[in-house]
């Protein structure tokens, strides 16, 4: 349906009020003051253009219990009467929850309350002007608008009008190894995957014209859809060039929910940045062995043929934490940092936020304290520390919570970090838990301030725990730093069932961090690899000489969690003319090869060695794991069952990402591959799984 646009009301505010005000009676900020009016109408307009596009239909006129802080802040500064909460003191969403605000010089332009107030005034000769302006603005909208909907429109027919092109037919997942592949680092051919590219078309599309999902690419802070960062798949790296591989580890869950909300909800495929490899392997545990001596967890290691390449070798790694009993766990001090702006007033959003931080404060102990910071236009303090035995109280106040307002996110962290510092419980789980739908548009809106506000928290070992809820203004990307540099985790509820995973089934591993800056390196044998790919962790990677920095930050592991990686793996030809890599002073002495020769240690049966450094909680100085590693040559069908399921899991992942190395199977074979190990750890979660490949199987189609 074409929309009218209509003018900004603070742009014709401003006007108006500017032809019947008293000099002086509109107050401008100091920057003015070295300025003429033409800075101050520069300093207006800019504010101007981030609110023109509001479609009538959805516009609405704030009543006296929605209005903001921020808004009247504006309504004073243009010498309007102020609304306030009885007291003469400006209200806050704090305020409506008897609670605390913080104050604030950034705000948003109380854009709607405004406009109410101007609604029948008499029109100027500047206010006929400003019509026209009005109008040359919606022109210039749709001249520029409009061509990027006509192209997408006729790509779309273009797709539709393609002969279908059927996927590449294979053996039965249950013999993948008879399979053999020409090349062992195989390139895209263009026709492998077209089905799915045509879902995908029809995917972004859809959610693009959709006005109360946004498309799935956003562009930046305070604009509408999903964001995601760009990820440039792994290549394969040739041992003579480069024999280490160095990566942090990541126990983030998102990317498999998030998928799994655009499958369920609305019958999609999603935005290939959306899927991230390691983060669906890592949704699932598998079972590992557990520690047995003094470190916080085990390492585990298999080897067999790779399934959607037999002539390759895939290298699953491994990683197992200490379990901790609930009784166990040491006391905690958490601040909910709840997002409680307007666009969270949805089913899957407040009310299943509300939901899930309910159960979370039914596995509280008695010495456990809980905070409550939300945040809107404003932040503020809701609940004071209460000790987890006062249940009653945390839930009247998470009940009294109501949607409405902007974004000031960045305000709320620093509110929340400021009471998680007053409360610290030395020795304790001190963490700050967000809970957000998406961007932050007013205040600290800079991704590069969040995270640097969060990295600083970490050092002082107060952590943050990332929630992101709903899709169409969620900023996967932001909050994905934001948890990487705050030592956190980041998931992804999109219904109760996930809320009760993340938070009473893991809420050891989501609350308890067993280790920090977790990193891994493994030195391949150039006598036994050729060449490697490590599979996901495209935004995980580090140089060779950050795994001996204490300074380079990691991620960090909780309790009970599982970590897995893969690294597919090219085996050499044996020739004996393997070149020898150069190796920086600054990493470990090679234990292989030197320059320009292999060591002994090269023409052992070890296919390569497992290194992992870690630091305890609270602790700067880092403790090595070594562990060589021996190609026993098992075929794929030889391997476990938890192995064959999680490499059905990658497989799902490469081939919803359209991999350049992964077309030789199509989703019959993984579906197949699930359906038989779907009986272990978490089987539950491993059914669910096989129903998303079937509905995938569906949308290609």
């Amino acid at each position: 349906m074409k929309k009218t646009w209509i003018l900004t009301p603070l742009l014709l505010g401003v006007a108006m009020i500017g032809c019947s005000a008293q000099p002086g009676s509109v107050a401008v900020e100091s920057e003015r003051a070295s300025g003429s009016a033409d800075a101050t109408q520069t300093k207006l307009s800019s504010v101007d253009e981030s609110l023109t596009q509001v479609p009538l239909e959805e516009y609405e006129r704030p009543t006296a219990s929605t209005m903001t802080a921020p808004a009247e802040a504006v309504e004073m500064q243009l010498g309007l009467p102020s609304q306030s909460n009885g007291s003469g003191a400006a209200s806050t969403p704090a305020d409506a929850y008897g609670g605390k605000a913080m104050q604030t010089e950034e705000s948003a332009p109380g854009v709607d309350s405004l406009s109410s107030k101007l609604d029948g005034q008499p029109m100027s000769g500047e206010g006929e002007e400003l019509q026209q302006r009005e109008k040359n603005v919606k022109d210039n909208m749709f001249r520029e608008n409009a061509p990027v909907l006509d192209s997408k429109r006729q790509d779309a027919t273009k797709k539709k009008a393609l002969p279908a092109t059927p996927g590449m037919q294979g053996l039965p997942a249950a013999e993948p190894a008879a399979r053999v592949a020409s090349n062992p680092a195989p390139t895209a051919k263009p026709g492998d995957h077209m089905d799915l590219r045509r879902s995908r078309m029809a995917t972004e599309l859809k959610l693009a014209e959709q006005d109360d999902v946004g498309g799935p690419g956003g562009v930046g802070p305070g604009e509408g859809g999903d964001k995601f960062e760009p990820i440039e798949e792994n290549d394969f790296i040739a041992v003579a060039d480069q024999p280490l591989s160095t990566f942090s580890i990541d126990v983030d869950t998102a990317s498999y929910s998030k998928i799994r909300s655009y499958l369920s909800q609305f019958g999609s495929l999603p935005p290939r940045d959306a899927v991230r490899v390691e983060e669906l392997v890592n949704y699932f545990t598998y079972d590992y062995a557990t520690p047995t001596d003094a470190h916080p967890f085990a390492a585990n290691v298999e080897v067999a043929s790779c399934p959607w390449n037999p002539t390759n070798r895939l290298v699953r790694v491994g990683i197992k934490g200490k379990e901790v009993a609930t009784e166990d766990r040491p006391a905690s001090n958490l601040v909910f940092l709840l997002d409680v702006s307007g666009s969270m007033n949805n089913a899957n959003k407040l009310p299943l936020l509300k939901k899930g931080m309910k159960m979370l404060v039914d596995q509280l102990g008695e010495n456990d304290k809980v905070s409550i910071v939300v945040y809107a236009g404003a932040a503020g303090l809701v609940l004071e520390p209460t000790y987890g035995y006062e249940k009653a109280t945390i839930l009247a106040a998470l009940d009294r919570l109501q949607a409405g307002g902007s974004t000031n996110g960045g305000q709320g962290i620093e509110l929340a970090y400021k009471t998680a510092t007053e409360n610290y419980i030395k020795g304790g789980t001190n963490r700050v838990i967000l809970c957000t739908d998406g961007d932050f548009n007013v205040g600290q809106t800079s991704t590069g301030g969040l995270v640097g506000m969060a990295a600083e928290q970490a050092k002082k070992n107060i952590y943050m725990s990332v929630m992101g809820f709903g899709i169409g203004n969620h900023n996967d990307s932001m909050l994905e730093q934001l948890s990487n540099k705050a030592n956190g985790n980041y998931s992804f509820i999109d219904n109760e069932k996930e809320a009760k995973k993340v938070l009473v089934e893991q809420m050891s591993g989501t609350l308890l961090t067993i280790a920090k800056d977790v990193k891994i390196q493994i030195e391949f044998n150039p006598n036994k690899v050729a060449s490697y790919r490590l599979v996901g962790y495209e935004n995980r990677l580090l140089a060779a000489q950050d795994f001996n920095d204490d300074k380079k930050d990691a991620g960090e592991i909780g309790a009970g969690h599982t970590v897995t990686a893969f690294y597919e793996v090219v085996p050499a030809t044996g020739d004996g003319d393997t070149e020898v890599a150069s190796v920086d002073p600054k990493v470990d002495e090679l234990k292989y090869q030197t320059k320009p020769e292999t060591t002994e240690a090269a023409d052992t049966n070890e296919l390569m060695t497992l290194k992992l450094r870690y630091k305890q909680p609270e602790e700067d100085v880092s403790t090595l794991m070594t562990y060589p590693v021996v190609d026993n040559g098992n075929a794929f069908n030889q391997s476990t069952g938890d192995f064959q399921f999680a490499s059905a899991v990658a497989m799902f992942g490469l081939k919803l990402r359209g991999s350049n190395f992964h077309h030789e199977t199509n989703f019959a074979e993984i579906e197949e591959l699930v359906a038989s190990n779907v009986d272990g750890p978490g089987s539950s979660y491993r059914e669910e799984f096989l129903d998303m490949v079937r509905q995938v199987e569906k949308l290609q189609k």
